[in-house]
This record gives C-alpha cells, sequence and structure tokens, in this order.
C-alpha cells in the first residue's frame, strides 16, 4: 500500500523496489491523492499494480484505508512512496506478522542519507502522550534483533488483514500523522505485540518537514490519541504534568512561529468533544489487555533523535522517571 501525494522522486524506485521482494507474493496499490498522475499513469501498466484515484487529497489514513478496501492480500504492508524495501524486507514482515501473539511488525527504517543509521527502529511513546522516531541516526548494527516497541513507524509496517478490519483500519479523521501511534496503541489494547524486525530494512528519503499546517496535525492527532486511548487511572494521574506541558508547548510554538496552529488544534479538539467522547468510549469498550504491558513501553525521557533542540533538563527527565513509576505503582497501570 502506497499513498501518493505530488510529484515523488523515489516513487518509481519504490513501487519496482516492492515488485521485486522476494519470499512473498505481492500487489501494489497506489492511492492517488493529486499531484502525481503523470508517475502513476506509467506504474499502472506494470504487472501487479493497480491504482486507487479518489480525485481529492484523502490524507495518508484514510488513503491507506481506501488502498487496503481495494487489495485481497492477506498481509498488508505499508510503504511511504520516498522508501526503497530491500528485497527481503517485506517477507520478513509478513512472517512476523502472521505470528498468533503479533499484531504489527514494524520494519528497520534506514537514513537514505546514511543507510548503516537509524531513521526509526518503531517510535518512541512518552508516558504524556508525544510520540518520535525511536533510535533515531543510532547505529542500525546496534539493533540486530527483535524486540517489542511501542509503536509502529506507517512508513514501513505489516499486519494481517484480520488485524486491520478488526482495529478498523487507521482513523481516518486524523488526515496524517500519528495515526500509526493510535493504531499500535489499540493493537496493544488488543492483546496483541508490536514488535520491530531487524531483517525488514527499508531506506527511507526522511527528513523533518517544518510547514504549520504539520505542526497543527501533529498537535491535535496528539491530543486526540492521548483522550481516546489512554487509560483513565492514567489520564488522571498525569493531569497535572499536562498541563505543565502543554504551557511549555505554548512557549515553544510562540517562539517557534505555530502558536495560530497550536490554538487551532486546541479549537478543534475541544469543538469536537462530543465525538471524541463517543470515540472513546468504543476504544476502551474494545480493550481486552491490561495496560500494564503496554505501559512497560512508555518512556519517560523527551529527549527525540530527530528533533535535538527539545531536549529538556537532565534532572526534568529524572523527575518524570520518579513520577511514572511512583504513578504506576499506586494506580497499577
Amino acid at each position: 500500500m502506497i499513498v501518493v501525494f505530488g510529484e515523488e522522486p523515489w516513487l518509481e524506485r519504490a513501487v519496482r523496489a516492492v515488485l521485486a521482494s522476494t519470499g512473498v507474493s505481492v500487489q501494489v496499490v497506489l492511492v492517488e491523492n493529486g499531484g502525481s498522475e503523470p508517475t502513476i499513469a506509467e506504474l499502472e501498466l506494470l504487472d501487479r499494480v493497480s491504482v486507487v484515484r479518489p480525485y481529492r487529497n484523502t490524507g495518508f489514513a484514510e488513503g491507506c484505508n481506501l488502498g487496503v478496501a481495494a487489495s485481497t492480500t492477506p498481509i498488508i504492508a505499508l510503504i511511504n512512496p520516498d522508501a526503497i524495501a530491500e528485497p527481503q524486507a517485506l517477507a520478513a514482515l509478513a512472517e512476523v506478522a502472521r505470528r498468533p501473539d503479533v499484531g504489527i511488525a514494524s520494519g528497520s527504517l534506514r537514513l537514505a542519507s546514511a543507510p548503516d543509521r537509524m531513521n526509526s527502529a518503531g517510535n518512541d511513546i512518552s508516558f504524556l502522550g508525544l510520540s518520535w522516531a525511536g533510535r533515531f541516526n543510532e547505529p542500525a548494527s546496534s539493533f540486530p534483533d527483535e524486540f517489542d516497541i511501542a509503536s509502529a513507524s506507517g512508513a514501513a509496517m505489516a499486519c494481517t488483514r484480520e488485524l486491520w478490519n478488526s482495529l478498523g483500519g487507521l482513523e481516518e479523521s486524523f488526515f496524517a500523522y500519528f495515526e500509526d501511534t493510535e493504531f499500535s496503541i489499540r493493537c496493544w489494547q488488543s492483546g496483541l505485540r508490536v514488535v520491530f524486525v531487524p531483517d525488514a530494512v527499508v531506506v527511507h528519503r526522511y527528513e523533518f518537514s517544518r510547514n504549520v499546517e504539520k505542526f497543527f496535525l501533529l498537535e491535535r492527532n496528539r491530543l486526540v490519541t492521548t483522550l481516546t486511548c489512554f487509560d483513565t487511572r492514567h489520564l488522571i494521574g498525569i493531569a497535572p504534568l499536562l498541563l505543565f506541558m502543554e504551557l511549555a508547548l505554548i512557549g515553544l510554538a510562540a517562539k517557534d512561529h505555530w502558536l495560530p496552529q497550536k490554538f487551532r488544534a486546541y479549537r478543534s479538539v475541544i469543538g469536537n468533544r462530543h465525538v471524541l467522547r463517543r470515540r472513546r468510549n468504543s476504544v476502551m469498550q474494545a480493550r481486552t489487555a491490561s495496560p500494564r504491558r503496554f505501559g512497560d513501553l512508555l518512556t519517560t525521557h523527551l529527549s527525540p533523535g530527530n528533533l535535538p533542540g527539545a531536549r529538556p533538563p537532565a534532572f526534568v527527565e529524572r523527575g518524570l522517571a520518579i513520577y511514572w513509576r511512583i504513578l504506576r505503582r499506586i494506580a497499577r497501570i
């Protein structure tokens, strides 16, 4: 599944890399969200490639859902249009995703500028609800084995069609960003693991864009995920810290000139509070697993490798670690 918006110079390479996969039969579904029709029209002529044309920009989340609905494979893999999967990557993802105790398999996402270094070995999630690319720019050789992760990366991940359907796919209201995190949390809550797969190597032309619309989507979707997916005891316990964190984010937004987008995110969440309440009720009722296993995977640090300027003082992170440890003991989460 490849969702495309705008002309992507790596798209043809990405598609041909998937078609060249070994050890697995593949069907490529391209979702054309606008601006890439000339390239996609050529790719559509290739065997095992089909195209979904919504004739509008659906965003990543709805685009993936449309693409999945148009496909028939028992395993669903999401690959970014600027990501090149090595020949064995999809077979490795599929093998892990088929295991009865696994829900999502996440690839070994490498930086195109330095393929021996990680773009993401799964996404980290803070117990306060923030999320970012995990192990960013660390040596790939440091991660030779599988391990459980809080969240898969939507740039290279796979799951069974059965799981996708049972979880209802990606949350379409997100449009873009954080949908992989929200989907992964719900996977853990269903009692299935999210696993980093070291043999599923995918090279990604990554850059952290700073357009203001991205900050709105990130902030809105982070708040929605926190408010709809976190256990009630968890939310109550972190409420004081969330207040301080929001004040800090307002200061950062003012400093970096995206304050209007920050307040727009608040307005969106407040304006849709009734929808969010229904969403939370649905997510909470669908849970079958204790929050403790997922809680073990949440991080207490706030030092994303892809945003080095966002690192707080060391004493803050030490305090957060102590707070989370005490809260988990008291609230049993």
